[in-house]
């Protein structure tokens, strides 16, 4: 007897479906998930704790007998197919990289963690520096700033007291690290993480955290960081001093150098000129084959492949500054960028997310959290649980 979490329309909470995937393997259950075949569902062996936090937890699941599993898995190996099955054998050990002072916005990935009760430890410069990633199979990237800019939040919020105490906090810390700017503190954070995924890390990032990555990456010969950032100015010829081979996934990018404008660099689509509004942003997920690239296909599960579009600090990116190699799995074909990608490193993989929440359109700073009992079927939040249970499959890479 198995029991089968489906993921299309008949499921009553997707997101809880996660949580249970991941107690089941928490328990030694090894699971089997169903590319493409109802919307990504799980097959998991019959066991009483599994029957009852289904129970308690809201999640819908069936019942089947050993024969109509086998008629399941039958269909799905059939090559014209496009479905496959793939095994799910270790619970990934979680860390979300994330300051430990309050700040005036909440975080997806912490709130879908919490909501499908999947365990994780909160990480920050400290441990990081200390060489705890290692430890880890899978690290999230809170809406950081790597650069060293402090979210280009100066010009709007440079008087109130929780960028004020923010500034402090990370002047402390990097003191107390030894380094003599924020900016050179976060750019040493970024090479333990390019290192964490280069030996095999499953890094996941969304928001303003993507580009900063890279831009920090590409910028760590020069200064972009202008006088109120790090107290001296930043170097005239930063833009020329860019390394681009250093970036995981973008390219060609022009940083900007104005304090004034929230924005780090040409990457992230101006909201001013992409032409959409919350009634028609929208973003396509694009179908890939499950049996020759299950990465991708993993990746991209969801009971819709229209999903509703969600700004942030960095809502998409712009085609023109995208490697070639890199992966693109979204986009907004009718403003010409891409909103989910994916690409390896090493031995490991990163995955990045435009936008800061996928069920609230424009989070604006002070907002509050977004209350996943109001959306427990989200096809963006699904996004992020399928990076979540994503280093528990035998990795293979893409084969496009």
């Amino acid at each position: 007897m198995y029991f089968l979490l489906p993921m299309d329309e008949a499921q009553r909470n997707h997101l809880k479906a996660y949580g249970i995937a991941y107690k089941a393997l928490t328990e030694g259950l090894e699971i089997d998930w169903l590319l493409n075949y109802r919307g990504g569902s799980f097959l998991i062996p019959n066991a009483a704790s599994i029957d009852r936090e289904c129970k308690l937890r809201g999640v819908t699941f069936e019942t089947l007998p050993d024969a109509q599993v086998a008629a399941i898995l039958d269909e799905i190996a059939r090559p014209e197919v496009n479905m496959d099955a793939l095994k799910l054998h270790k619970a990934p050990r979680i860390a979300v990289y994330s300051p430990k002072n309050k700040l005036p916005w909440d975080d997806a990935v912490t709130l879908a963690l919490t909501y499908a009760q999947i365990p994780y430890d909160v990480i920050y410069d400290e441990e990081v520096i200390a060489g705890i990633l290692p430890t880890y199979d899978w690290l999230h990237l809170h809406h950081e700033d790597f650069t060293g800019q402090y979210g280009k939040f100066w010009a709007r919020y440079k008087d109130y007291p929780w960028y004020k105490e923010d500034v402090r906090v990370n002047e402390e810390l990097a003191k107390k690290l030894g380094f003599s700017k924020v900016s050179k503190l976060k750019l040493a954070v970024a090479l333990k993480i390019r290192d964490f995924v280069a030996g095999g890390g499953y890094l996941f990032s969304m928001c303003s955290a993507p580009d900063s990555y890279d831009v920090a990456l590409a910028a760590q010969n020069t200064d972009i960081c202008d006088i109120m950032f790090d107290g001296d100015p930043i170097d005239s010829e930063a833009q020329s001093k860019l390394d681009f081979s250093q970036c995981f996934a973008f390219t060609d990018f022009i940083i900007s150098t104005n304090p004034y404008e929230y924005e780090i660099s040409s990457i992230d689509a101006d909201p001013n000129t992409r032409g959409l509004t919350e009634q028609n942003d929208y973003f396509t997920l694009f179908d890939f084959s499950a049996k020759w690239d299950p990465i991708p296909t993993m990746l991209c599960q969801n009971h819709t492949r229209i999903i509703k579009g969600f700004m942030g600090q960095t809502t998409s990116f712009r085609k023109q500054y995208i490697k070639p190699d890199v992966l693109i799995m979204g986009e907004t074909k009718e403003a010409n960028e891409a909103r989910y990608i994916h690409g390896d490193f090493g031995k490991g993989t990163w995955t990045f997310l435009g936008g800061h929440d996928p069920e609230d359109y424009q989070h604006l700073v002070g907002d509050p959290p977004t209350d996943l009992d109001l959306y427990p079927n989200s096809p963006g939040y699904r996004l992020i649980l399928n990076n979540v249970l994503f280093p528990a499959a035998k990795k293979k890479k893409h084969k496009t």
